[in-house]
């Protein structure tokens, strides 16, 4: 029974569901499900601005910040000034991330695997296919009624 018909707030519990049990299967190649993310996108994309890489991650730029920080430390990512513009930032996979990667894959892909397992391969296909069209419809409704400060 939907007890609170938000489409916000169902797919917020649908995302934690989903979080934990990606967590739990990353845990022991000690990525979390949105670093997992972020490396992986990186590894596709290659060096990135923060901004360009916030916006194909669709998370604000602070978010990704408070993110990025344990994976430099940890020696995963690497930020340097901007060629062109100074004033930016580009975030870039190290060596020590793609191995992490490597390491971390196997995992994913496991678990994965069990989710399309039991909810479809075809229905996860719509399924992603649908959050794309969920992230493209908030996109535009947040510019088309954002409040001007």
């Amino acid at each position: 029974m939907d007890l609170l018909p938000c489409n916000c707030s169902s797919l917020r519990s649908a995302t934690r569901v989903l979080t934990a049990l990606y967590d739990d299967a990353l845990r022991p190649s000690g990525l979390r499900t949105t670093q997992y993310s972020i490396l992986s996108r990186l590894s596709k994309v290659g060096p990135i601005t923060l901004n360009e890489l916030a916006d194909m991650l669709a998370m604000d730029r602070t978010t990704l910040g408070r993110n990025l920080r344990p994976l430099e430390r940890e020696g995963l990512v690497q930020l340097a000034v901007g060629e062109v513009d100074k004033r930016e930032r580009v975030v870039s996979l190290t060596r020590a991330g793609k191995a992490a990667l490597k390491r971390a894959l196997p995992l994913w892909q496991e678990v994965h695997a069990r989710f399309e397992e039991h909810f479809g391969a075809a229905e996860s296909g719509r399924l992603r296919a649908l959050m794309q069209q969920v992230v493209s419809t908030g996109r535009e409704l947040s510019e088309r009624y954002a409040v001007s400060e």
